[in-house]
């Protein structure tokens, strides 16, 4: 079982690549920073491998300068590291629920896995998806 100091290190590299990358949109900073030399995606709709995750991150903010990616909640277990966030693209959109699972080795996220689901106009119940 890893320490937890360990634990603590594996989310705040999560936490740095996610803040880099999908809020402040600074593409090659959070791969330099943050991503392993190999990098396995699970997302469907994102090219495998660490240059694909470039090239497709950079021409998609750049369509998309008001996206914006807000952390709810940040679990680990482990080597994996869960975050619970809130996805937008712009300030009208209602955006997306998002659990993102990654894999942290020596200290640099190497693998990712998300699910995402939009936030409807109405709610069953008066809770919040976050």
């Amino acid at each position: 079982m890893p320490s937890s100091a360990a634990v603590e290190a594996n989310k705040a590299v999560v936490v740095g690549f996610l803040k880099t990358v999908f809020d402040e949109h600074k593409v090659d900073e959070g791969i330099d920073r943050f991503m392993g030399p190999a990098y396995t995606q699970h997302n469907p709709g994102v090219p495998d491998g660490r240059e694909a995750f470039r090239a497709f991150f950079k021409e998609f903010f750049s369509s998309r300068p008001q996206a914006r990616f807000s952390i709810k909640r940040v679990f680990c277990e482990g080597d994996h590291v869960t975050v619970h966030a809130h996805w937008t693209e712009n300030p009208h959109d209602r955006g997306s629920a998002v659990m993102d699972i990654f894999r942290v080795e020596n200290g640099r996220v190497v693998e990712h896995w998300d699910v995402i689901q939009a936030i409807p106009e109405q709610i069953a119940h008066p809770n919040t998806m976050f």
